[in-house]
């Protein structure tokens, strides 16, 4: 990842897309939630998990692999004694092909590492939620180049979601709308993912493409956000712990990402 801390203006703390697009919608249908669900730790922005839990209640979950991402952040962000890296801030850790049901719903978490070694898609009656790991067929994939990140790694995932039915609806965490398009999207199928992904499609070979994955990689910037979203997001969506002065803090590290 390139160097260079992000500049930041003046911070604010808004929960309108939270409420509005989430917690209104649920309230208005009655419906009652079981899982929140985080497909990785997001390095863009942060979790409003335990802003949802409040008003809806559920249990927040995430891969079990977010120990070994946790263990990489908690090390360069000094996260003190008072931190865990077990995923004990999550109710509930999922393990690859685990099943469990939303409702009447039969459903099945699949390990997807790459961007992060912790990405989990989530194959949920006929819809598949793959977080970060894919983005439109237009735009291609996602980054592999944060701690733990590995461009043959999500070759092989992306190999595997692949292998699901044509027709299987995917859905994005992202769409950074290509030059082509006038809008946003965020649904896809797998068909047409293995059909004209511009990075990774039914041809194309792994060296080929863990190749373009890491000079594409070597351009980009640190995304704005890193530095909260990261410390925040691997304490599952809380503000770190006060420290013996009785403030808390999101850290700056400078010898490090």
């Amino acid at each position: 990842m390139r160097r260079g801390a992000p500049e930041y203006g003046k911070s604010e703390l808004r929960f309108e897309d939270a409420d509005i697009g989430i917690v209104g919608f649920v309230e208005s249908r009655d419906y009652a939630v079981e899982w929140i669900i985080e497909t990785h730790i997001h390095a863009d922005h942060l979790s409003a998990a335990p802003y949802i839990r409040g008003w809806l209640g559920g249990k927040s979950a995430i891969g079990e692999r977010i120990s070994d991402v946790q263990e990489v952040f908690g090390g360069i962000f000094n996260a003190g004694i008072g931190f865990h890296a077990d995923g004990r801030q999550f109710d509930h850790l999922f393990g690859d092909r685990e099943n469990y049901r939303v409702g009447s719903i039969e459903a099945r978490a699949i390990h997807t590492p790459g961007h992060t070694p912790a990405c989990m898609s989530h194959l949920i009656g006929d819809a598949l939620f793959v977080g970060d790991t894919l983005l439109m067929p237009d735009f291609g994939t996602a980054r592999c180049d944060f701690p733990g990140g590995d461009a043959g790694t999500m070759y092989d995932s992306i190999r595997k979601l692949y292998e699901l039915d044509d027709d299987t609806r995917m859905f994005l965490c992202h769409d950074y709308k290509a030059p082509s398009r006038d809008g946003h999207v965020w649904e896809t199928t797998v068909g047409e993912q293995k059909k004209g992904n511009v990075h990774l499609r039914h041809g194309t070979t792994r060296d080929a493409f863990v190749r373009m994955r890491k000079e594409r990689d070597a351009t980009l910037s640190m995304p704005k956000l890193i530095l909260p979203s990261i410390q925040v997001n691997m304490r599952a969506g809380e503000l770190p712990h006060p420290e013996e002065n009785g403030i808390r803090y999101l850290k700056v590290p400078i010898d490090a990402l």
